[in-house]
């Protein structure tokens, strides 16, 4: 029998029965409010689907980028990829860091702090030899992602104040932060009820049967409770 720690039996004691029960959202965002408050920093929320879909098919793929209506909490690092005035305008719109094909040597040669690259679509001539650097990192800009795009100051101000990337991964699930514990619950709510309704809207047309298979809603080290689909 595997063995648990103290802190982890006092969370499951906390929450009794309710930790295999299919819960509503807000239900779900109450208890990971409440079982996350015992630690000395401030723990994201984290939002678990798994997908009824066949990640070997690339027509049942999921994914994008969607701004949570309350944000996510946490500091988002933008660069952007642009010359002239566009990239005057993303310096003005919070980008930390704008360039072109210097930008591109600087991260060839090892720089990697920051959280999301957008580019102009004209920069994709030098963002396109960086795909072994962010590839891997999940860094690289896309248009599918929203991460590649005319408007570059538009992009770096919405995944600065709160857009998030996702894709599902090899087993199809897809996860993503909501925010963070000392949002007040109302928000986490409509944060968890947005995210969702984005990815049914998602819905590929190839899936057959069901498509949201499992919803769990968990702190960065808290439990995780199921949410009824």
């Amino acid at each position: 029998m595997k063995k648990r720690s103290k802190r982890y039996n006092a969370m499951l004691e906390m929450v009794g029965d309710k930790i295999e029960e299919m819960l509503s959202i807000e239900e779900a965002v109450a208890l990971v409010k409440k079982t996350g408050s015992n630690t000395k920093f401030t723990q994201t929320v984290e939002l678990a689907m798994r997908l009824g879909i066949d990640t070997k098919k690339a027509d049942q793929l999921v994914r994008g980028s969607f701004a949570l209506p309350n944000g996510t909490g946490k500091s988002v690092r933008v660069i952007a990829f642009a010359e002239g005035a566009e990239a005057d305008a993303a310096k003005a719109a919070g980008a930390v860091e704008v360039g072109g094909e210097d930008l591109a040597d600087k991260i060839q040669k090892g720089w990697l702090d920051f959280d999301v690259a957008v580019a102009h679509p004209s920069m994709m001539r030098f963002v396109g030899k960086l795909g072994k650097a962010l590839g891997p990192k999940g860094l690289m800009p896309s248009p599918k992602s929203g991460t590649v795009t005319p408007n570059v100051a538009q992009a770096v101000k919405e995944f600065g104040g709160g857009r998030i990337e996702f894709r599902n991964d090899a087993h199809g699930n897809v996860l993503v932060i909501v925010g963070t514990l000392d949002f007040e619950e109302d928000k986490l709510v409509e944060n968890v009820k947005a995210m969702i309704d984005h990815i049914k809207s998602l819905r590929p047309v190839a899936v057959k049967g069901t498509y949201m298979v499992n919803i769990a809603l968990s702190s960065s080290m808290g439990l995780g409770f199921k949410i009824a689909v």
